[in-house]
């Protein structure tokens, strides 16, 4: 693989979308407890869009999605993903990360955020924009409610995480995602693999995100890995209580083909009746299988915050 830095592959996504490519930097910010928190800060405005992945991700997981919306943005590398710190404790629960996102929003943002959260992200602004509504003027959740299947999502992703932690070269790492279906094309999975490992002082490539190394010990301790303890406190951490005492307008975005089924659906719209709900025809990953689409609708939700 070419010498690449987090930003290579920008200028190509932006050409075929015909769109120029804005200012982004990388802005890191230190805790209290001296973990580093990471973020890519797009424009030279202050954002009015802050976005938060799922588990296993990183903010680049939004770059074409922000690409198509054209706004100022902050997206943040939850703890334990990206270029945010392990946590020692290995919380990734919503509550426990809450607190680190709106320490990042104090520290980054200068008003109300449209607050957007995939999977385990969607949890987690729920309990920020319950905790801090000051902060959230509007609440996007994207394939996520607390009343999903734990054990939801392809076999094939569970068994990849929880494969070897480690490899000789990106190159080989590609190889294997695409062995598992896993990527899109060569040129997709050569993008999310750059973005999404690491190489470490010895030379072996390392997957930057946590639970892959949580998935592995799991199976290297006899427990099932398509369930591991990490990854269903994922889930289980929050329940209702954080969306229903959320004052800011909530909006679910659903795939067609994600974890939220049109039941899980039912339900979320009769606990936050004034809710509103939109469907995608994508999987769970819907920021990267039609960011076009999520971004028109972010882009409604940006336009009723103003």
């Amino acid at each position: 693989m070419p010498e690449l830095d987090e930003f290579s592959f920008l200028p190509a996504q932006a050409a075929d979308l015909g769109r120029e490519v804005a200012a982004v930097e990388r802005v890191d910010l230190t805790l209290a407890d001296h973990r580093r928190l990471s973020a890519l800060r797009w424009g030279d405005a202050d954002p009015t869009i802050t976005l938060l992945h799922g588990a296993g991700l990183n903010a680049h997981t939004w770059d074409t999605t922000l690409l198509h919306l054209g706004v100022p943005a902050l997206a943040l590398d939850l703890p334990g993903h990206g270029d945010s710190s392990w946590r020692d404790d290995a919380a990734y629960v919503a509550r426990v990360l809450a607190p680190d996102v709106i320490a990042a929003l104090e520290a980054w943002t200068s008003g109300p955020q449209v607050l957007v959260g995939h999977s385990l992200g969607g949890l987690t602004a729920a309990a920020v924009a319950a905790a801090r509504p000051d902060l959230v003027s509007r609440l996007v959740i994207v394939d996520i409610t607390p009343g999903v299947d734990p054990s939801a999502g392809p076999a094939q992703i569970r068994a990849f995480f929880a494969g070897p932690t480690d490899w000789a070269s990106r190159d080989e790492l590609v190889e294997r995602a695409l062995s598992f279906g896993l990527g899109g094309s060569r040129e997709a999975a050569t993008r999310g693999v750059f973005l999404n490992s690491r190489v470490r002082p010895d030379g072996r490539v390392e997957w930057k995100h946590h639970f892959a190394h949580l998935a592995a010990a799991a199976v290297n301790a006899g427990a099932d890995p398509s369930t591991p303890d990490a990854v269903r406190a994922v889930l289980a951490s929050t329940g209702w209580d954080d969306l229903e005492a959320v004052r800011a307008p909530v909006t679910l975005v659903r795939g067609e083909r994600g974890f939220v089924t049109a039941p899980d659906a039912a339900d979320f719209a009769r606990r936050l009746p004034g809710a509103s709900i939109e469907t995608l025809s994508t999987g769970h990953n819907a920021q990267e299988e039609d960011p076009a689409g999520l971004a028109e609708l972010l882009r409604g939700a940006v336009d009723a915050a103003r």
